[in-house]
């Protein structure tokens, strides 16, 4: 752009031959640089987006190798001709300021990067030209230079070594929860082989041993109604940390095998410890933007393995005079899941932990009270009331078929690997039917399942009623056939089908509930499910002490039916938050 300014400041060619030629040349420097005065000022008064250092040196920037040819080419060309006219005196080069890369700040403009122009502006200024079509409108020395591009300027660049060590630390923090489950499962799953011993220990039934099952409950549930409070003024990293070491101080007061009192009081630790890792592993997890299905599949199966290993443990300690340094095992593993969660998570909240895999943190919620937000929300209510009765199926097959198979089929201490074949199953459906469940949908593949082990039951409860009706069924081997082996593969392929159903229950949690609100939702979700943990079983004990353990049988039917009627009326789509 040419200015009158600047144009009554050039020497006409009649005063320019009257000059030497170093007078030419300190007379074409002097126009430069106002010229450079009058494109600074001119950005200025028509609202330019330029940053201007008035610190800048004007000689002080770059050029690209091919720019800088051609403007020391044209440069020198002109100071030649002005020569010329005086004798021929030498000319030089002028080196001459440029204007560097310049971005779009805003991103409903073009990003504009400038090369090649004679101008004051410091090294690292930025310029905003809204469009195209006013390039025309631009000083000349814009036009070749211009280049357009659509990336926006204001997103942080990620190199790839920062890409690997988020994703590296996404990995670690991942693992430290599902090693959190590990343990969690492992609690869960040393119960069943141990309860024969236990009840002969301390020379009680059926009705008084469930107290175990109450008391883990009470703590499971304290532990989902302080979660909510713990989160807000602790954070993430220090409320697993406090789970980890109140789970550590309940395994401590097992191991001597004390009064049966005490044991309840110890159940009361590790449930509510338990709880509250549970409720923050399963936030982490829901907040994830990326593959949280896929990882609510493997931490839940984190879970099963950890059930599947500590009843092979469990079953050892079982015959053996000092049953209840079983828990030794366990607090060993708790005391390096407190370590494992200390060292992983740094005591640090969600935003410094998400921030850590590249991830920001979601919007904050408002500022009402969080506890009457969620009770607000009836899904939630739902979700709850699904988690406990799932909840309570699980536990009860997985702690009463050791007692059923010694009472009923007249097995012996092995029985309680049957326990460690549903677990198994457990494990093995989280993980590899995570096909089935997206091709057929995760809203109706759990009606399927449940549906198929209803139908196991029912066919098993025809068969023993009828006797001339058979269903081949996997049910039936477990409540009619005399074989431990059958039994074994036939509960196992139970928890195989009923395995996904609760990673799918927290995947389907996450997608229909508040994003500021989801640790405490799932929190009080599953800290609910697992009072069915405690309910359900305590409910089967009373029922076996009236009527016999078969009695679990009809139980588990009605238990089904009434959770497909629960998840018919859970929401399929989100709320508005």
């Amino acid at each position: 752009m040419s200015t009158p300014e600047v144009a009554s400041r050039k020497p006409s060619r009649a005063s320019s031959e009257s000059l030497s030629g170093a007078e030419r040349r300190a007379e074409i420097l002097r126009a430069l640089h106002a010229e450079n005065d009058a494109i600074r000022r001119a950005s200025v008064l028509h609202e330019s987006a330029l940053d201007v250092d008035p610190s800048a040196s004007y000689t002080s920037l770059e050029l690209s190798p091919a720019p800088e040819r051609i403007r020391r080419r044209s440069e020198l060309a002109r100071t030649r001709s002005f020569s010329s006219g005086s004798g021929g005196a030498a000319g030089e080069a002028i080196e001459l300021a440029v204007l560097p890369s310049i971005q779009e700040h805003k991103p409903n403009k073009e990003s504009v990067h400038v090369t090649g122009v004679s101008t004051g502006i410091g090294r690292g200024s930025h310029a905003s030209i809204p469009k195209a079509g006013d390039l025309e409108l631009a000083p000349s020395p814009y036009a070749g230079s211009l280049q357009y591009t659509d990336a926006d300027s204001t997103t942080p660049v990620v190199t790839p070594a920062q890409q690997a060590a988020f994703k590296r630390n996404a990995n670690i923090q991942f693992a430290a929860l599902c090693y959190s489950f590990f343990l969690e499962g492992w609690n869960d799953g040393s119960t069943g082989p141990l309860l024969p011993r236990i009840e002969r220990y301390y020379h009680i039934g059926f009705a008084i041993v469930s107290l175990l099952f109450v008391t883990n409950c009470i703590g499971f549930l304290s532990g989902a109604v302080l979660n909510v409070h713990l989160d807000q003024k602790l954070g993430l990293g220090k409320t697993l940390v406090l789970g980890a070491f109140v789970q550590l101080i309940g395994y401590a007061m097992m191991a001597p095998g004390g009064p049966f009192p005490v044991m309840c009081i110890a159940f009361i630790f590790t449930g509510f410890g338990i709880s509250l890792q549970n409720a923050q592993a399963n936030g982490y997890v829901g907040g994830l933007k990326e593959n949280a299905r896929v990882k609510f599949g493997f931490l839940h199966a984190s879970y099963g393995l950890g059930a599947l290993v500590s009843p092979l443990v469990a079953t050892q300690f079982s015959t053996a005079q000092h049953w209840s340094f079983h828990y030794l095992i366990s607090a060993g593993i708790a005391v390096t899941n407190f370590i494992a969660l200390l060292v992983v998570f740094r005591l640090k909240n969600y935003d410094a932990v998400m921030a850590e895999t590249g991830q920001a943190a979601d919007e904050p919620g408002q500022s009402e009270n969080l506890y009457h937000q969620i009770m607000r929300l009836k899904e939630v209510h739902y979700l709850a009331i699904f988690s406990l009765i799932y909840v309570g199926v699980e536990v009860s097959i997985g702690g009463w078929i050791v007692t059923f198979i010694e009472d009923e089929r007249h097995g012996n201490a092995s029985a309680g690997y049957i326990s460690s074949g549903f677990f198994g199953g457990l494990m093995l459906g989280r993980l590899t039917l995570m096909w089935l469940n997206r091709k057929l949908g995760e809203k109706w593949v759990i009606i399927y399942y449940s549906l198929v082990v209803i139908g196991y039951a029912l066919s098993a409860r025809c068969l023993t009623q009828t006797n001339n009706i058979i269903h081949i069924s996997l049910e039936i081997t477990v409540w009619v056939v005399p074989s431990l082996v059958e039994n074994a593969v036939a509960v196992a392929f139970v928890g195989l089908l009923m395995g996904p159903i609760y990673p799918i229950l927290m995947n389907h949690s996450t997608s229909i509930l508040p994003k500021f609100l989801l640790t405490g939702c799932l929190g009080y979700i599953s800290g609910v499910g697992q009072a069915g943990s405690a309910v359900l079983p305590f409910v089967t004990g009373l029922l076996s002490s009236k009527f016999g353990i078969a009695s679990l049988q009809p139980f588990i039917v009605s238990m089904m039916s009434t959770m497909i009627l629960i998840w018919a009326v859970v929401p399929k789509v989100r709320r508005i938050e």
